[in-house]
């Protein structure tokens, strides 16, 4: 029962926490292009904690509530963090500088395709400057903040992050 505790309450913190680093940015954070959202640090904690894929992907979900692309940003954008949590599970992305590859690739590729779907955009020029807008901001944001997560997580919180204390 203990560890189902520590479970959901890392990750309503988690998701409070992207929640928290997500709104304040307003349009920045949930437009197309120019998307600056430094909650997506957050993304990298996977690599280290597993469990906390759940936190991010709820987190996503309740941030991209205000989004302008609507359902198909909640529920589409979620799933693109989530994957991208569960890759960074794996072993080639549990390092301090390529935990961040999962979560910049798949929203670089996949984010413009879920803003086509609720606009109605198809034009590929359009794609590829959200593309590469997205892969530049996410990569500012995921190596600026989230590689300084990485290591002061694992340095200093990861003894007390262990689900089996």
């Amino acid at each position: 029962m203990k560890n189902i505790t520590k479970f959901v309450c890392f990750n309503a913190l988690v998701a409070a926490l992207y929640v928290v680093f997500s709104l304040p940015f307003g349009t920045i954070s949930t437009a197309s292009g120019l998307q600056f959202r430094p909650s997506e640090a957050l993304t990298v904690l996977p690599a280290l904690c597993p469990y906390t894929v759940v936190g991010l992907t709820i987190g996503c979900a309740i941030s991209n509530l205000t989004s302008a692309f609507g359902v198909a940003d909640v529920v589409l954008g979620s799933l693109v963090t989530c994957v991208a949590g569960l890759l960074c599970c794996l072993k080639p992305f549990t390092k301090p500088y390529t935990a961040q590859l999962p979560p910049i690739v798949l929203n670089a590729v996949f984010l413009p395709l879920v803003w086509f779907v609720s606009a109605g955009q198809a034009s590929i020029e359009v794609y590829l400057v959200n593309a590469a807008s997205l892969l530049l901001t996410q990569s500012v944001v995921l190596y600026v903040l989230g590689t300084p997560l990485y290591l002061f997580t694992q340095k200093k919180l990861l003894p007390m992050l262990s689900l089996e204390q």
